[in-house]
């Protein structure tokens, strides 16, 4: 039995420690926020945030996360008020979705250790692929979502989800702490 905490909740999953941490998150756990890209650590679909760092889910097994802090975009924030996740939306960066969640989890990592990045350091940081083309939006969006960081701009783009977390907890039981 593998066990590491997902999201500030201990977690134990009864899989194959070779298991990728994706196919565990999104099929064990529902957390389907985290999307399967390639499979293969190019795409950055699958990003989450193992211990501080913007790490491909799809590469790393649950053996390897074993004792590890995971969050992924369902934890970043639960009410949309994320810096980054506004920007986005203010941006208007979001266009088809699929990368946009990985995309997310990688800027906020990099805007945690350094909230005024240039295009260089945003570029080096964000190497998922847009098959939409919002790399440029992309990229004013983590600047905007800086500003914000640093207390220089507010914005308000992204309205707070329809249901509470405890609502969606009851809808699914991996999510509900073991006894």
């Amino acid at each position: 039995m593998t066990k590491f905490t997902v999201n500030d909740r201990p977690v134990q999953y009864r899989l194959d420690p070779a298991t990728p941490l994706l196919w565990a998150l999104r099929d064990a756990s529902n957390l389907t926020g985290t999307k399967y890209g390639c499979g293969n650590g190019d795409c950055g679909a699958c990003m989450v945030v193992i211990d501080g760092e913007a790490i491909r889910s799809c590469l790393v097994s649950i053996a390897e996360v074993e004792g590890r802090y995971v969050t992924t975009i369902e934890a970043l924030s639960r009410d949309r008020s994320h810096p980054v996740q506004q920007a986005f939306v203010a941006e208007q960066a979001v266009q088809c979705g699929f990368c946009t969640p990985g995309m997310i989890i990688a800027a906020s990592v990099l805007l945690r250790k350094n909230s005024n990045p240039n295009d260089a350091e945003i570029d080096d940081a964000i190497r998922n692929l847009c098959r939409c083309g919002t790399h440029p939006r992309v990229r004013a969006a983590i600047k905007r979502a800086g500003r914000v960081m640093r207390r220089r701009e507010t914005i308000a783009a992204a309205p707070p989800p329809g249901i509470s977390p405890e609502d969606a907890a009851k809808d699914v039981p991996a999510l509900t702490p073991p006894d």
